[in-house]
């Protein structure tokens, strides 16, 4: 028998799927041979052997015999993920800002029990997100999405109603298993639901959903806590995430493709544990000390996990981790560069407040209005970026990006106690300019190269990349800004004028070691982002000739 190509044979089943109803009915009859004339043409469908299972190719994990298809319209779709991913997004900003303000109901220090308030969400998130894709690959998206959302509003419910501090952390990471299934497969609903000339558009889109979410919930956190009570910024998503489940119930339309294969529960735990410990120690690392045993023995943990989950998955017929997309060029160039990414710009937000509000002296809703230019811009851009990468392709456009926010970074880095607002400004424009020129398409070009019937593992892999550079970001961030000094002179700055106290002597040599130590941490982010332009141009045009191979098949 004569050896075809696998994708060009899948992209003749999917045609032929989609054009040709009689031949699908025969298929799933179980005759091996069906032919239909259409125009002229002849077109013969490959043998069905039912009874004998199928062995997958490197591009296709076992246990998958098709994937899951969005049949509802693809604007439609759009709206119900921006009303979860709006939501989880808000969540993350609104909950930071009302800290001191839950510290205070509680009775316990803001250094101190409060800060499990937001790292047992985000170590919940982190361990989950890749295992949220997989099942999305088994189950379909919608039952994963729709118990994303059920989670995540149930959580926020009895996150408001917490009678004590304790409760609140328990309900937060609770709440952050169901962040974690809606944010690892909503670009996956959005790549199914679009067609791939409109997949970099779509996921440009996704990030006005994004941007505005960091960007209005610290003023919106700060107005609920002052008007009503920090229980609020929990209730607030209680009527939206209901909407969103009816709306996700009613309207949204997914076909069942058949599918078989068991969930791998010793790899899930395996996973989870090992980036739950990662995830801890990146978090407790500047607090506690990088060589407290605490955070040795999580990092060490979650690494020896980590590595024995490699030979757990090689052993098992369904994993939960499907490597054989790490061994996709393009797969793999636009996860390492998106980490990159997240590991050099997510410190802007980390290390922006301080500049602002230590060293400046703006109190804090000044400091937050004056941060919105770069999700703004970010906002503005990623829809043109987006669009632009369905037409050239993904390669230059985020190398460029990154090449930008590159820039960007160092002028941030030049900021002073002297800086005018416009100079914040503009420097924020040109660093969020170049992340959205970076996104879309890097995105784009992430979830395009994976296989469809894993497109769930794909975003997963993309959510975690997502999450976990940002941890690195604000470690490594913290730790260069911490030992040069940094962190101690805006300290005392803030405490030496709220006593006045501060000296114009005092006063210039504490802003000199602040700046010094923020130039250098953004120098540092900027090297990363640097390498992040290598990274990106290596995929070559490995994509565009997938392309092109696609619609040639397709017009024959």
């Amino acid at each position: 028998m004569q050896q075809q190509d696998p994708q060009l044979s899948e992209l003749r089943l999917f045609q032929e799927e989609k054009t040709s109803q009689p031949c699908e009915q025969v298929e799933r009859n179980g005759h091996s041979h069906q032919q239909e004339r259409r125009t002229g043409e002849t077109v013969t469908l490959p043998v069905i052997e039912p009874r004998l299972p199928r062995v997958a190719t490197p591009s296709e994990p076992q246990g998958s015999q098709s994937a899951a298809v969005i049949e509802t319209n693809k604007w439609l779709v759009f709206g119900i993920l921006a009303i979860g991913v709006f939501m989880a997004t808000l969540d993350g900003s609104i909950v930071n800002i009302s800290l001191p303000a839950i510290a205070n109901y509680f009775h316990v220090p803001l250094n101190g029990a409060v800060e499990w308030v937001t790292i047992a969400y985000l170590v919940t998130t982190a361990s989950m997100l890749l295992t949220a894709g997989r099942l999305a690959d088994m189950v379909g998206q919608k039952p994963v999405w729709l118990l994303g959302l059920v989670i995540f509003t149930f959580g926020s419910a009895i996150c408001g109603a917490a009678p004590s501090l304790l409760f609140l952390v328990i309900a937060r990471g609770f709440q952050g298993i169901g962040g974690a299934l809606m944010m690892a497969i909503s670009p996956a609903m959005l790549t199914s639901a679009f067609p791939p000339s409109e997949r970099g558009r779509a996921l440009g889109l996704n990030a006005i959903n994004v941007a505005l979410g960091v960007s209005v919930g610290p003023t919106v956190g700060g107005l609920i806590t002052t008007s009503l009570s920090w229980r609020w910024i929990f209730y607030v998503n209680v009527p939206v995430g209901i909407i969103g489940l009816l709306a996700t119930w009613f309207l949204l339309k997914e076909r069942h493709a058949q599918r078989q294969g068991r969930f791998d529960p010793l790899g899930a735990l395996t996973l989870g544990l090992g980036l739950a410990g990662i995830t801890l120690a990146l978090s407790f690392g500047e607090e506690l000390g990088w060589f407290s045993p605490f955070v040795i023995g999580s990092l060490l943990a979650g690494l020896v996990l980590l590595i024995a989950l490699y030979f757990i998955e090689q052993r098992v017929a369904y994993p939960v981790i499907d490597f054989s997309l790490l061994r996709r060029r393009v797969f793999l160039s636009a996860n390492i560069s998106l980490i990159l990414c997240f590991m050099s710009l997510f410190a802007v937000s980390f290390l922006m407040p301080f500049y602002l509000e230590q060293l400046h002296g703006f109190p804090t809703e000044v400091a937050g209005l004056l941060l919105t230019p770069l999700p703004i811009t970010l906002a503005c851009v990623a829809p043109i970026s987006g669009s632009l990468a369905d037409r050239i392709g993904s390669r230059w456009l985020a190398a460029t990006g990154l090449a930008i926010s590159c820039l960007g970074l160092i002028l941030l880095g030049q900021l002073n106690a002297h800086s005018s607002i416009w100079d914040i400004i503009w420097r924020l424009v040109v660093t969020g300019m170049g992340q959205a020129i970076f996104q879309s398409p890097n995105n784009s070009a992430l979830m395009g190269d994976a296989p469809r019937e894993q497109q769930g593992s794909a975003s997963g892999f993309l959510a975690t990349g997502r999450t976990m550079g940002q941890s690195i970001s604000v470690a490594l961030a913290g730790a260069v800004f911490t030992s040069l000094g940094g962190a101690d002179a805006g300290l005392q700055l803030v405490m030496l004028r709220a006593h006045g106290a501060l000296s114009a002597a005092r006063a210039a040599a504490l802003e000199q070691t602040f700046s010094h130590a923020f130039q250098n941490a953004f120098l540092v982010c900027a090297l990363i982002a640097a390498i992040g332009v290598g990274t990106s141009l290596v995929r070559g045009k490995e994509e565009r000739r997938r392309h092109q191979a696609s619609t040639t098949e397709l017009s024959h």
